[in-house]
């Protein structure tokens, strides 16, 4: 299931990683990668905030709708 369908707070794991090769490229850049742990922290609108490798980030919609959990 998409990242987009997550519940606020819940811990998962990162199945698969779609979308372009340069989207690919740039999601990896920023730390989401296959088996790596990912928690949501606020909706906003649609787009996202989520923990990733001890870190913050905000994505678009569109972008976490590529990440697979």
């Amino acid at each position: 299931m998409p990242l987009t369908l997550a519940k606020v707070g819940e811990v998962n794991i990162i199945k698969r990683i779609g979308g372009k090769q340069d989207v690919r490229a740039h999601l990896e850049n920023l730390g989401f990668v296959a088996g790596g742990r990912v928690s949501i922290v606020n909706t906003i609108g649609g787009n996202v905030i989520v923990n990733v490798k001890e870190s913050r980030i905000a994505i678009s919609k569109e972008m976490a709708q590529k990440i697979m959990i």
